[in-house]
């Protein structure tokens, strides 16, 4: 296993007898090979793979992928904004055969460089998009944020709720419109303060959010983030007020605080589009994975501050919503 600065690609190619280095950026991609059959994966991470929450989920996912297909991976942790049709473009150009764009926020870049790599397929993970070598990976985040609202509905006192994400776009506006959907099925006046902090991994960012929100008189929080993700759920716990983990199970974060978690198996989604592209059946639409996959969508662990009644009404409205008694059709 080698370990490059990010942009220390090497351009594997018979015309080339050099090696380009490019050296920038304090972030680093991690290569390893097993097999021979030649089969590719890449991931592009928009913060750290130690995250306990989505970055963590995308590199666990790409290693899934090594260990039942046998495939050469790679992977790029801290992408920023500015870098990544850059980053995407190494990929393609050293013959990846499919790479993860691991977020919404990279479907400008992949919309400019797919067609450059018509031989590369480019997966944008909560994204938007759909081509001829681009498909869209999607988790309902508006149905389990809907058992979230109703969970924490149950639950608040100030009759405020607030929901914390990194930025904004289709998958967390999906996120918040559930969370306040199911709040309102429980509490028709209740009301949802959303707050976007701009940053997914800035922690002062998310600690300052979430006291912002505390002090406006929420006591449940939903939060959507990364690296700051555990500074939320640790403030919410200082502070005597409910959150949900998010991603990951993350009730032993802030066992005072956290309710139950909004479990996304993105490891083992990940893998799956993988195994598709191996066998060359993907294609360039919109997948998405819900409830009805409990394997990979599903509430984790609940805190046993949670009545049993609450419990069991949102494992009830779970099963209706995978029986499609009840439809949450995404914005």
């Amino acid at each position: 296993m080698a370990v490059f600065n990010r942009r220390q690609f090497v351009y594997g190619s018979v015309a080339f007898s050099t090696l380009l280095l490019k050296a920038c950026s304090n972030s680093q991609t991690t290569t390893s090979t097993v097999g021979g059959e030649g089969f590719k994966i890449a991931i592009a991470l928009p913060g750290t793979i130690t995250d306990k929450a989505w970055n963590q989920s995308g590199y666990e996912g790409v290693n899934l992928a090594k260990q039942k297909l046998g495939a050469e991976v790679n992977f790029v942790e801290k992408v920023a904004q500015a870098d990544q049709a850059e980053t995407l473009t190494d990929f393609a150009r050293r013959g990846y055969n499919v790479i993860f764009a691991h977020g919404g926020q990279f479907d400008a870049s992949v919309e400019q460089i797919a067609a450059q790599f018509p031989n590369t397929f480019f997966v944008c993970v909560n994204g938007n998009l759909k081509g001829e070598n681009i498909a869209a990976l999607r988790i309902d985040h508006l149905q389990v944020s809907y058992l979230c609202g109703i969970i924490g509905a149950s639950l608040t006192k100030s009759n405020k709720m607030a929901y914390i994400a990194g930025e904004k776009f289709p998958a967390t506006e999906n996120e918040l419109r559930g969370f306040e959907l199911g709040a309102k099925s429980v509490k028709p006046n209740i009301q949802i303060i959303p707050s976007f902090t701009g940053d997914w991994n800035d922690v002062a960012k998310g600690k300052e959010a979430t006291l912002a929100l505390i002090s406006a008189g929420a006591d449940v929080i939903y939060q959507w983030l990364d690296n700051s993700s555990p500074a939320v759920l640790q403030t919410a716990a200082d502070k005597g007020v409910y959150a949900f983990g998010n991603t990951k199970d993350q009730l032993e974060v802030a066992p005072k605080a956290v309710l139950t978690s909004a479990v996304k198996r993105m490891d083992l989604a990940i893998a799956y589009l993988a195994e598709l592209a191996k066998q060359k059946q993907l294609k360039g639409q919109i997948y998405t994975i819900g409830l009805e996959r409990p394997d990979i969508l599903n509430l984790g662990n609940f805190n046993e501050i949670v009545p049993a009644a609450v419990k069991q009404k949102a494992l009830n409205t779970k099963q209706e919503i995978i029986d499609k008694k009840i439809t949450l059709p995404e914005i």
